[in-house]
């Protein structure tokens, strides 16, 4: 089964006539869907909203943009300051995304948002230039293979369509699932490539419970209809943490299955996740507390955190904490007066006694529960 031309003719009929086996019920941002023509949203096709994790500034890069509903609606969110760029393989879905281009442009008062034809597996080769190249270098032979993927490889390492830490936010919605499984780690790997130091990942996509048998990934309906080549819901948890991200969560997780086949469940699941810094750790005298409820907890990178007690970190670490996802169950203590840094990561249980933080600043994000 050749699932690459599964998934383009499905998704290119679905470019042409709304296929609602292909929809998963989704509540959508009403008022970032008035500035879309009807046509973009009658021919999207998503099981989440990654759309909602868009911050102001933002480049964001949305993996199986279609019909570019959600670059659209990101766009409005990104401001002046930011862009949106859709890559997508299909070219009736890239055309009927580009053909309001300019009218959302207009709209908005610039023009935030691009679209790129490529896979998804391999962020770095602009498909669109490597078919010009070959309408000048037509492959007739294994000598011209041999030049395509020279070509290829060059293109690949002098001008990937999409650089290495460039980009803040990866979003993608009801995708990743239409990759075959030999190219899913290759997949990650790339969006770890391109997203920023620091940078976040908003991935929504339809998860099973349960490995999926062969029998269902020999089904070309079922492999385009975003089931076979769903990920396993603790797999795709698994190879994040293995590519090197953190603060990896199910943000959202759908209560009720969108389909069971075979008695496995299949659901909807936005995935969250950051890019670690990869700076040095600098200690400044910071420190944190973790608010519980649980006695303790364990960040990535091996630091303990027992509940109420003062622990010391390092800068990085603790503009990750009061910066990223963890930042509503921290109390964040940052000196008054910096120390001279020292490179330095705490070691796990490290404590950083009341004597060495007098005057300090404490930032207390939560207002949740808050004394009289």
């Amino acid at each position: 089964m050749n699932l690459e031309s599964a998934v383009l003719e499905r998704y290119s009929e679905g470019a042409l006539e709304r296929v609602e086996e292909l929809c998963c019920p989704v509540d959508y941002d009403v008022a970032l869907l008035k500035l879309l023509p009807q046509e973009i949203i009658d021919r999207d096709y998503g099981c989440g909203d990654p759309s909602s994790y868009v911050q102001e500034g933002d480049t964001v890069l949305d993996l199986g943009s279609g019909s570019g509903k959600i670059c659209y609606m990101a766009a409005q969110l990104v401001g002046d300051a930011g862009q949106v760029i859709g890559f997508d393989m299909n070219d009736d879905m890239l055309a009927l995304a580009r053909s309001y281009q300019q009218e959302i442009a207009d709209k908005l008062g610039s023009d935030r948002v691009r679209f790129v034809k490529g896979h998804i597996q391999d962020l770095a080769l602009d498909v669109e230039a490597m078919e010009q190249w070959l309408q000048q270098h037509p492959v007739k032979d294994a000598s011209t293979l041999q030049e395509l993927e020279q070509w290829k490889r060059q293109q690949r390492k002098n001008s990937p369509v999409i650089q290495d830490n460039s980009v803040d936010l990866v979003i993608s919605n009801c995708v990743l699932n239409l990759v075959g499984d030999d190219q899913k780690r290759q997949m990650i790997e790339e969006i770890y490539r391109v997203v920023k130091p620091g940078g976040r990942i908003a991935i929504s996509d339809i998860i099973s419970d349960e490995l999926i048998p062969q029998h269902l990934k020999d089904d070309k309906t079922l492999w385009s209809g975003c089931i076979s080549g769903a990920f396993q819901e603790q797999e795709i948890l698994q190879i994040f943490e293995a590519i090197g991200f953190q603060a990896i969560c199910l943000d959202k997780w759908s209560e009720d299955p969108w389909q069971v086949v075979d008695g496995i469940e299949f659901r909807s699941a936005t995935i969250t996740a950051v890019k670690p810094e990869g700076t040095e750790c600098m200690d400044k005298g910071h420190a944190v507390i973790y608010r519980g409820p649980f006695s303790y907890v364990k960040d990535d990178d091996g630091h303990e955190f027992p509940r109420g007690e003062r622990m010391a970190v390092c800068e990085r670490t603790y503009r990750t904490l009061m910066e990223g996802p963890y930042r509503d169950v921290f109390i964040g203590i940052k000196p008054a007066v910096e120390q001279e840094a020292v490179p330095w990561c705490a070691p796990a249980g490290t404590k950083r006694p009341a004597s060495e933080t007098k005057g300090a600043l404490h930032s207390n994000r939560s207002d949740g529960s808050a004394c009289c």
